[in-house]
């Protein structure tokens, strides 16, 4: 599917370089296909030197010498960065974004050409190869181009397919879940010192076990409700500590997290 593709990575930050080391690691592209832009030379050094690969200032010129471009750069800047490429892109590039908040429209709509374009949502544990990414797809795109964005963003994680209409969602859940789980994990922490536990331990205990929650969930099929059930025994002691949760209203919280933070991402783009 990518063989001899060249492809244009602009904004290569740490989600630009973690989907360029992923699709190197599982040998889908080589090093001499990816070409990097970044804002600044020192940076483009850095990538240069540890991943082998082509990198230039010049957006315009990385998307001349692709044709598959990704578009990592900040939301805000999107539009100046699409303006800048707009010339050099052809109906021939596939252009994919993974700036949140960003409608694949928004993207059509300065180009005035028919280049295909695909949003995705990815998050941060794309960064150890354990990532969420959402993909949803724009008026040009076609079948093709979808199984190319999925196969890039199954190289550092899983993917899902949806309508564009849920994205706000996706980022609610899943790009700023992982910050909700971070403080979960710090007050299991937190609470395993209370209770006498040392600090590495504790951390230890909590980070694996939520890890080993979200992996039967993941892997058995079945509902948390159902899996809370297997674990909550008559008259033990997870009863009494779930009924400490429903009280401090966890659940709500987090609920009211996510939809918040949804429609924060429905702002972003316009700061």
């Amino acid at each position: 599917m990518f063989e001899d593709k060249k492809i244009a990575v602009l904004g290569a930050g740490k989600l630009g370089e973690a989907l360029i080391s992923g699709l190197i690691d599982t040998k889908l592209v080589r090093e001499n296909q990816f070409i990097a832009t970044a804002a600044h030379n020192e940076r483009l050094e850095q990538l240069k030197k540890k991943l082998g690969i082509q990198t230039t200032l010049s957006n315009s010129e990385a998307v001349r010498k692709s044709e598959l471009v990704l578009l990592c750069v900040k939301p805000q800047t999107v539009g100046e960065v699409v303006r800048q490429i707009s010339d050099d892109l052809t109906l021939d590039h596939l252009v994919i974004s993974v700036a949140a908040s960003v409608t694949t429209r928004f993207i059509e709509d300065l180009l005035f050409k028919a280049v295909p374009i695909i949003r995705v949502m990815p998050n941060t544990p794309c960064l150890i190869k354990a990532g969420m990414s959402a993909i949803a797809v724009g008026r040009h795109a076609t079948a093709e181009h979808m199984k190319q964005a999925q196969k890039i963003f199954d190289a550092i994680g899983r993917t899902v397919v949806l309508d564009e209409k849920h994205m706000d969602a996706v980022t609610g859940l899943s790009a700023s879940g992982p910050a909700f789980v971070y403080i979960i994990i710090e007050s299991f922490v937190e609470a395993g010192v209370k209770v006498g536990l040392p600090r590495e331990t504790a951390t230890l205990l909590a980070a694996q076990m939520v890890l080993g929650a979200s992996r039967m969930v993941l892997e058995t099929g079945e509902h948390p409700a159902k899996l809370k059930d297997i674990v909550t025994t008559p008259a033990g002691c997870t009863i009494d500590g779930i009924l400490e949760l429903e009280d401090g209203g966890l659940r709500v919280t987090l609920i009211k997290a996510v939809v918040r933070a949804t429609q924060r991402a429905r702002e972003l783009v316009n700061g």
